[in-house]
């Protein structure tokens, strides 16, 4: 057999194992006589085989010796896996016309071979193809976009920028989650990144490929290495893997899309740089043979161990990632177990050939790095696609692989033996518990101890010699006489006519007889009243005769059958636990704990069989921690965390791939020392001599973004300094100077400080708005109360005396607890400085601005006072106060106002319910207000406040969406996948970013929401539209997305604005209160 010939022949075993794998996670079916019989019935054609092996009334011939033999022959495909569904084109032909089926089957036939081929690429490489352009083609529609849900960089590189040694994420770029999740992974392995940076191509193909493989896998494989080197020395916070994206696109020409798997990704990543590995060890030493490091890095093998019809045999396969089905299992162990055991395999262990049938699987040599994927994904026949299976599977930690190797084969037998002897024995102990605690013979069971206290309190209530009706209708009244015979009891008789105002005065007087009205009157109904039970009425059931000895009699037996159950009880649970305890440390000696495998990473998968989004949680032995890669966001996290979100059966999300790393192999995750010096290398010293180039050239234009921007905010800083420092020199030309006065502060003593500024618009304002009134009345009035207070009459000791009482007020109101409806800060910004510590001096020129407002009253004491004030402000020297923290102040409080015009339009439009509007509002409140709030406590609004709002803002907009959307109407579809896509899926990752409970919670109950819609029926055009739209709202990593520039708010007076603030908030009161 020629080269050629023997290649072509492990592409096509390759190819068939594929399609066997991919027709077993798509129909469930683990036969895998039938999944062969199916694949030769439907000549490969994936769909065809589906359908026969779904087909109701489907035969399954039997299969003779020698098919049974081919299958377990050993395989050139390194992947023992489970593939995702192949796409296919099929041709529906339901005709009776045999000829013409055959004939394009033929075709189907001729033109998959054709292609292969020419090509090599098989049809798993072309549906990768597809999903990689859908990638690329969903980044670039992206940059077409103009509205919220465009995914863009910060425009400020510092927002960008890396933070020490923090890990680098990966920035996606369209339905590339899968991608960062599984490069993340391999990343952090740093063996494997060692492998990759210094990797140089074989010489005899650097400067023109020979084949289709070379030219495919060597550029690819020159951009990992450009990717995995700006993940090692960029400054910046997250780098972009669009290059080598676009290589794996370029490999393949498909036009369709979907969202890639991640096990079917990891297979073709390792399959490539296998290839590329290959190339390189061959031309090394092509006489030594050298090994492939990915084979002895990801690859393993196993012995199957099998016996059909009486007959043994033994093959030993390779296997990259091992496949796992979940459905049925509770931890990873039991997973396993399953794995390791097809069929029923007595005859395996026995000295005697049976009929019997089945195989083990042995490990013989495990990779250092063991990949488990875990099949998630289950057919449904009824509705003809996958479905996601969310149940919980337990894994742990640290993983022992001693029971399921090889050498340790006979002792594991011994092992798994007694276990399925215990576990018999516990399910027997099981039944007879169940019988205790559920016990009788109806449909409603209880626990038998109970029952016999049940009817040990029975017997000891006290006895009664009538029944309860006639107990009732002989009651009499309170005062002794008895009640007349109603149809009703007489008890509600006497609620009546106590409720009565005749029976309330003849109940003061002497007699208590009722008259012949009273009598006569008929009954009222009174629901609430007449079914209580009079005072006198035994609580309990009660026998009606039971002597002492009998009473005595039964209490003993009660007693001691109660006793003799709850012994029996605790027996049988005693029972249990030392059997689950035993099963458990079935393992634990020493013998068996010899092959030790930590948890490396978690690739976890929210969402359903066709939609959703990955991330990965990779362990870093190093800081002793466990980091969350969600896309560009890198966190730390817990073990909690990843519990949580990777063990299932919690919420849509689950662990998907496993990833351990061999215990006693330290050099996996080891850092890598220099030979000469012995010093630990890290960042750029890692990197080989070209890469290191290739991240300095990148952090330089990286530096250079940033000196453009420091130098643009600089210009505009100045350029804002410059226009205040003319209006400022505007307004000293007109004040009105005096030379006697002198500076003074508000508790007597000289101020320090003050300069000519242009003040604030709410302190003063060049014509008499209504703000200005406002501010106007409040110094008049202090004007006036130190008139009357104060002896001398001098405009200096006036204006003492006004300043001091006016500061009086406003730190009364500073200090004072007010209602929600009420914020003294909306009234004075020196409210806003007291009650966030701003320094004396800037409080002191505030309250003098105040006063030297040239809008006072024009009488001749306040004009006198404001010209007084006014040479203080003058008198204060430039040196004396920080004029740019003044001014930062009076920003702040301008930002507080305009935060709260948000949140109060924001409020408004919600309570109209006009959620659409009041969106934008409430977002924009919401990340000033936590701006105000990172300076201090009391700089804004209560932000949990404000989350609320925000948050059942976005939750009535995504119920209005739904329900258009379920309309089924063209155009409420649009409308409603509009406001999602427009709306809510951009505000998602605001949400996400800060990991609030409560905002998590929302998002999870959105994103269910619209998952729910995946199992039911509906228009194909809706189907397309929801399998377009669910990958947007799932993949949200924390990165924001871009929004239009805030609406523009009026300006209003302070009256106006507490007036609006006292409304909303008492309405919004008054609506919690109603719900509550």
């Amino acid at each position: 057999m020629t080269v050629e010939q023997n290649v072509l022949q492990q592409h096509s075993q390759k190819h068939q194992q594929t399609l066997l794998n991919q027709l077993r996670e798509v129909t469930g079916t683990t036969d895998v006589q039938l999944l062969q019989q199916a694949l030769q019935v439907s000549n490969g054609d994936l769909a065809e085989a589906v359908a026969f092996l779904t087909e109701k009334n489907a035969k399954v011939p039997q299969q003779d010796e020698t098919t049974y033999y081919q299958t377990s022959q050993v395989s050139s495909d390194r992947y023992i896996s489970v593939g995702s569904q192949a796409d296919s084109n099929v041709i529906d032909l339901t005709g009776d016309d045999k000829d013409d089926l055959q004939r394009a089957i033929a075709l189907s036939l001729a033109e998959s071979n054709r292609a292969f081929r020419e090509t090599g690429i098989t049809d798993e490489e072309q549906a990768i193809s597809r999903v990689l352009e859908a990638s690329i083609a969903e980044n670039k529609a992206s940059l077409k976009r103009t509205h919220t849900e465009v995914w863009s960089d910060s425009p400020n590189p510092h927002d960008r920028k890396r933070i020490d040694n923090c890990p680098v994420g990966l920035k996606n770029v369209g339905n590339t989650c899968w991608f960062s999740a599984v490069i993340q992974s391999l990343f952090n392995l740093l063996e494997f990144q060692r492998l990759v940076l210094n990797y140089s191509p074989p010489a005899r193909v650097r400067d023109l490929p020979h084949n289709q493989k070379e030219h495919r896998n060597l550029p690819f494989m020159q951009e990992l290495r450009n990717l995995f080197s700006l993940m090692v020395g960029s400054k910046r916070k997250y780098v972009d893997p669009s290059r080598a994206v676009e290589i794996l696109k370029d490999a393949f020409k498909s036009s369709e899309s979907q969202q890639q798997d991640v096990s079917e990704f990891t297979h073709k990543l390792l399959d490539w740089l296998e290839d590329a590995f290959q190339m390189k060890t061959e031309e090394d030493g092509e006489e030594d043979k050298p090994k492939n490091p990915m084979v002895e890095l990801f690859y393993g093998r196993f012995l199957a161990v099998g016996v059909l019809e009486g007959k043994k045999f033994e093959n030993t396969e390779m296997f990259g990632q091992y496949p796992l089905q979940v459905n049925g299992f509770k931890d990873l162990h039991e997973c396993l177990e399953a794995a390791m055991i097809e069929g029923e395999i007595e005859s395996l262990h026995s000295a005697e050939n049976s009929a019997r049938s089945g195989q083990e699987h042995w490990f013989t040599e495990l990779p250092p790095v063991l990949t488990f994927e875990l099949s998630r994904f289950e057919f449904n026949q009824a509705l003809g696609r996958p479905e996601k299976i969310h149940n919980k599977l337990e894994f742990p930690s640290m993983l022992y692989m001693d029971r399921y190797m090889d050498r340790n084969r006979e002792i594991t037998r011994i092992k798994r033996e007694e276990i399925r002897r215990l576990k018999e024995h516990l399910t027997l102990l099981q039944q007879r518990l169940e019988r205790y605690l559920s016990y009788g013979s109806g449909p409603k069971r209880f626990p038998l101890a109970d029952v016999l206290q049940y009817a040990m309190e029975f017997a000891s209530s006290k006895p009664v010699c009538t029944s309860p009706v006639e107990d009732i209708d002989s009651s009499s009244h309170p005062g002794g006489t008895t009640g007349v015979q109603l149809p009703l009891p007489s008890s509600m008789a006497e609620q009546d006519s106590l409720a009565s105002p005749e029976s309330s005065g003849s109940a003061s007087g002497p007699a208590s007889t009722p008259t012949t009205a009273q009598q006569q009157r008929a009954p009222i109904h009174k629901p609430f009243t007449q079914s209580r039970l009079p005072p006198d009425l035994p609580m309990h059931p009660a026998p009606r005769h039971i002597t002492e000895e009998e009473l005595r009699v039964l209490e003993g037996c009660l007693h001691r059958w109660r006793s003799e159950v709850e012994n029996d009880t605790r027996d049988l649970q005693d029972s249990i636990k030392r059997i689950h305890r035993t099963i458990e440390l079935m393992y634990s000696d020493k013998s068996m704990m010899q092959v030790p495998y930590r948890l490396h990473a978690v690739l976890v998968h929210e969402g359903q069989a066709n939609a959703g989004h990955y991330w990965a949680y990779i362990y870093d032995p190093h800081q002793r921690c466990w980091m969350k890669y969600n896309d560009i966001s890198v966190t730390k996290s817990s073990w909690e965390e990843l519990v949580r979100d990777s063990f299932g059966g919690y919420r849509n999300a689950s662990a998907y791939c496993l990833m351990y790393i061999n215990d006693k192999k330290p050099f996996l995750t080891e850092e890598e020392f220099d030979k000469e010096t012995g010093q630990l290398l890290s960042g750029m010293d890692k990197l080989p001599p070209d890469l290191k180039q290739y991240v300095k050239e990148d952090n330089e234009l990286f530096l250079k973004e940033i000196e453009e921007w420091n130098a643009l905010q600089a210009r505009k800083a100045q350029q804002e300094k410059l226009a205040v420092a003319a209006a400022a020199s505007t307004a000293s030309s007109n004040s009105i100077s005096s030379s006697s006065p002198q500076p003074m502060s508000i508790d007597g003593s000289p101020p320090d400080n003050a300069a000519p500024q242009q003040d604030p618009e709410y302190m003063e304002q060049p014509s008499p708005t209504n703000d200005s009134k406002h501010l106007q009345e409040d110094t008049e009035r202090a004007i006036s109360r130190a008139t009357a207070e104060q002896e001398e009459r001098s405009p200096e000791a006036l204006l003492n005396a006004a300043l001091k009482l006016e500061y009086a007020r406003l730190l009364r109101f500073a200090q004072e607890d007010t209602p929600p409806e009420n914020d003294y800060r909306l009234q004075h910004v020196i409210v806003y400085f007291l009650q966030n510590q701003a320094p004396k001096k800037i409080l002191e020129r505030t309250l003098l601005t105040q006063f030297a407002d040239r809008n006072l009253a024009f009488d001749e004491r306040c004009k006198s006072i404001m010209n007084v004030a006014r040479a203080k402000l003058d008198l204060i020297k430039p040196e004396e106060v920080n004029m740019d923290e003044y001014e930062i102040w009076h920003q702040d409080y301008r930002n507080f106002r305009e935060t709260t015009i948000f949140m109060i339009t924001g409020l408004e439009l919600f309570h109209k319910t006009n959620y659409v509007e009041a969106l934008i509002y409430l977002i924009y409140s919401y990340q000033y207000n936590k701006e105000l709030l990172s300076k201090g406590l009391y700089r804004g609004h209560d932000e949990e406040f404000l989350g609320h709002y925000r948050r059942d803002c976005l939750l009535k907009l995504n119920e209005q969406a739904a329900a258009l959307f379920e309309s089924g109407e063209e155009p409420e579809v649009t409308t409603g996948l509009g406001i999602m896509n427009e709306l809510v899926v951009p505000c998602i990752p605001l949400l996400v970013v800060h990991d609030t409970e409560r905002d998590l919670l929302a998002v999870e109950d959105m994103r269910n929401r619209w998952c729910s819609y995946l199992g039911q029926e509906m228009e194909s055009n809706l189907q397309e539209k929801l399998t377009d739209f669910l990958p947007k709202l799932l993949d949200c990593s924390t990165e924001i997305k871009s929004f239009h520039d805030p609406p523009k708010v009026p300006a209003y007076s302070t009256l106006e604005l507490c007036e609006r603030y006292r409304h909303i908030m008492t309405t919004l009161c008054k609506v919690a209160n109603n719900e509550r």
